[in-house]
């Protein structure tokens, strides 16, 4: 009796840890935008995989080959969905060639597909890595599909997520285990030293022209702002000197008037740089991405 109650609970573990995985929910993004069917395929192969799946969109939009955005985009979004979701990224310009087809495994417990060409930079950092396989497409391919070598989103990726979040292939059968680092595009991490911090510019506000930094609460938090106090702030590209200015801290765009700069946490809670009504990114020509970075200071207080 004692080893059937063995066996038993030894069932229910494995169960549970196999349900880890198998939330049933997918989450797509891709630059491949919503014009024709591409991202439909994509969704009617992971609905033949299973039917019961639940389909998300992260966004579609990413600009066409824009790794980096692929990347921030995932790091914006991974962290608010529940563990076990499987999220799906197809920015993939190498695509046919020889880079890798990986799941990473988060340490938060989720599980990203995708091509391992740079995707992977922040999540794979802020999430942190639990274990990378690439996918054996020998096994995780769409039947049939040997023979294309240019959609790999629905011949592969939306494919092995949809087994993977069904619970009809384990992590462990997505395929080999590779070590666990994953490829890396290089950008200014958010640091500080002499009172003056540096950081990446990794996406503006796309409707308004804002400029979004990876300078964290916590950080900017060391040169101890208060509301009103006035920051002097330098933009660069690839190194190069772009435009520099001063803007206030604030709580809210209206507290400076229509056409002024000011700094202020976005919804991340980290700095930004705004023109209130107005387009900052376009007046000063400010781009964003991992070739952009920023220098942020607070002059001493009179």
């Amino acid at each position: 009796m004692k080893t059937i109650r063995l066996l038993l609970l030894s069932f229910l573990l494995a169960c549970n840890l196999a349900a880890f995985a198998q939330n049933k929910t997918v989450v797509m993004q891709s630059d491949f935008g919503l014009k024709d069917g591409a991202v439909a395929a994509m969704k009617g192969v992971a609905i033949t995989v299973d039917p019961s799946l639940r389909l998300f969109d992260l966004t579609h939009e990413i600009p066409a080959y824009n790794i980096w955005e692929a990347a921030y985009r995932l790091e914006q979004t991974v962290a608010y969905w529940p563990r076990g979701t499987v999220f799906v990224s197809v920015v993939d310009p190498g695509v046919g060639t020889d880079r890798k087809s990986v799941v990473l495994k988060t340490r938060s417990g989720h599980f990203i597909v995708t091509p391992d060409n740079g995707t992977l930079t922040l999540v794979a950092s802020s999430l942190g890595i639990a274990a990378v396989r690439e996918i054996n497409e020998a096994v995780n391919r769409r039947q049939g599909s040997k023979g294309s070598y240019t959609f790999h989103g629905r011949d592969v990726y939306a494919y092995t997520a949809a087994r993977l979040a069904s619970g009809k292939i384990s992590f462990e059968q997505v395929g080999p285990l590779l070590a666990a680092t994953v490829v890396t595009l290089p950008y200014q991490e958010a640091t500080v030293e002499n009172n003056v911090i540096k950081g990446n510019i990794p996406v503006l506000d796309v409707q308004y022209g804002n400029i979004w930094t990876n300078i964290g609460q916590d950080i900017l938090n060391t040169l101890h702002p208060g509301y009103g106090d006035v920051f002097h702030v330098i933009f660069y590209h690839q190194g190069k000197k772009v435009f520099e200015t001063d803007a206030p801290y604030e709580q809210t765009f209206g507290e400076v008037p229509v056409g002024q700069p000011l700094a202020y946490l976005n919804s991340l809670m980290e700095l930004s740089f705004a023109l209130n009504q107005g387009n900052f990114a376009a007046v000063h020509q400010i781009g964003s991405g991992n070739e952009w970075s920023v220098e942020v200071s607070l002059p001493a207080k009179r």
